[in-house]
């Protein structure tokens, strides 16, 4: 595999022939990776692989017409014959008005800041089994699992460079290492499954093999014999895992490019007050070792720590140079690439902080109401805000946990969700969007 200035030069060559076959602009960005995994299954080796590769991607414009194209043969000759194409189709492709690279004067200035994404110790194959095996093992050894679904752990390391016409040329390295582990627990019709799974940038940061098998196996156990309840309103308690989709379906519906195209359910309500004015909602894109951090976006902008919600509005929305200028809003540096196509929008490293109550206390009012853990399907629209999916976890009762629950259906609408929200302060960072335990009242509640 490449590395970080082998992917940048390769970048720069493109954009340069680019720029000779007659595009008035152009950017090109490279992505690199190389991943090994092993997963093992009640003890025994199941796989080993590695799999390395390499892609680039042109966009050019001439004018106000622009066509992207990428590639995984980074000879000289397939160079050529790529930009030839690029600039082609660009001569033949509309004209689209909000087309163009990001301000010159926006761009990232001085030295790109170091985020810590690269752990320089790399497991060898042996320590990968090593490493499953010992997840697998704790899973196991807890009591009431009775079969294994496998466990796996794995490394990666990926270099990504961008280079524009107008002066970036940029690239970052990043590792990133993985355990989890899979595991049945009861017989018969009573058996139930679930999992664990962590990830981190360093390995020093992975919680211990044996610490994350254990959650795996005792998540399991304790969803055997799940029951139903009856049907209604009540109020509802997203276990952190996945309690992030909440916040993520706040983020779908800030991106610029669903606003231009008027499919957010946020349309008309920017200036509302969506959350209670105790809700603060926080980027970090430079957070040393995260999982999503990220010191420049995919069209070269600076990325930098805002509050996306605080006294319970939105900042705005998150753009990126064609969103933008769409909309007549700022640019606020959430391009975000692949090597095909055009840039789209995400951000990085997203938080809700956490509240006052333990999730104890949270839930001590409760009479009746659920405890989600999962969450199923794809009943979410981002355009008309409407929320419904199917749900397991567990039954509350008089504020305490009463048993396991499934086959439940919960359904509300993401404003009057949002403006019922409460979390509690058991936050910790695992994943690009995290949050604590939240609380939402009022949900319909669908079971038996």
């Amino acid at each position: 595999m490449i590395d970080q200035d082998g992917a940048l030069a390769r970048c720069q060559e493109l954009v340069a022939l680019a720029r000779k076959q007659g595009a008035d602009a152009a950017d090109a960005i490279a992505h690199c990776e190389s991943s090994e995994s092993v997963s093992v299954r009640l003890g025994v080796l199941e796989d080993v692989s590695r799999s390395e590769s390499e892609g680039i991607g042109l966009r050019v414009f001439v004018g106000r017409r622009s066509a992207s194209i990428q590639t995984s043969d980074f000879s000289p000759g397939s160079f050529a014959v790529l930009v030839e194409r690029a600039v082609e189709m660009a001569r033949l492709a509309p004209e689209d008005p909000h087309a163009g690279l990001a301000p010159e004067e926006l761009l990232m200035q001085g030295p790109t800041p170091d985020c810590d994404l690269a752990d320089p110790v790399e497991p060898g194959p042996q320590d990968l089994r090593e490493a499953a095996l010992a997840t697998e093992d704790a899973a196991r050894a807890v009591a009431g699992v009775t079969n294994s679904n496998g466990a796996g752990a794995g490394f990666s390391t990926s270099v990504t460079g961008l280079a524009t016409s107008h002066g970036v040329a940029r690239a970052v390295t990043a590792t990133g290492h993985s355990l989890s582990a899979s595991v049945i627990a009861g017989e018969g019709s009573q058996m139930q499954t679930d999992h664990a799974w962590r990830s981190a940038r360093h390995r020093a940061d992975l919680p211990e093999a044996a610490g994350i098998g254990r959650e795996a196996g005792e998540r399991a156990v304790a969803r055997v014999g799940p029951g139903s309840l009856p049907s209604g309103t009540m109020p509802v308690v997203f276990d952190p895992r996945v309690g992030s989709g909440i916040l993520g379906h706040l983020l779908g519906a800030m991106s610029g490019a669903a606003v231009a195209r008027k499919a957010s359910f946020l349309l008309g309500h920017e200036d509302d007050a969506l959350f209670d004015p105790a809700i603060r909602i926080v980027e970090d894109p430079l957070r040393r070792r995260g999982l999503a951090s990220r010191p420049f976006d995919g069209e070269g902008l600076p990325t930098r720590s805002r509050t996306l919600v605080e006294g319970g509005h939105i900042f705005g929305w998150l753009t990126n140079a064609a969103a933008a200028h769409q909309l007549g809003a700022p640019l606020t540096g959430h391009a975000s690439r692949g090597t095909g196509g055009a840039p789209g929008i995400a951000t990085s490293n997203v938080h809700l902080e956490p509240g006052a109550l333990s999730p104890e206390a949270l839930m001590a009012d409760i009479a009746d109401g659920l405890y989600v853990t999962d969450l199923f399907g794809q009943g979410v629209s981002l355009v008309t805000g409407d929320y419904s999916r199917g749900a397991a976890g567990f039954r509350i009762v008089n504020g305490a946990i009463a048993g396991p629950v499934a086959e439940i259906t919960i359904a509300g609408h993401l404003l009057a969700m949002f403006r019922k929200l409460t979390p509690a302060n058991d936050l910790e960072f695992r994943r690009a969007v995290d949050v604590p335990t939240l609380r939402i009242d009022g949900m319909t509640v669908a079971g038996a």
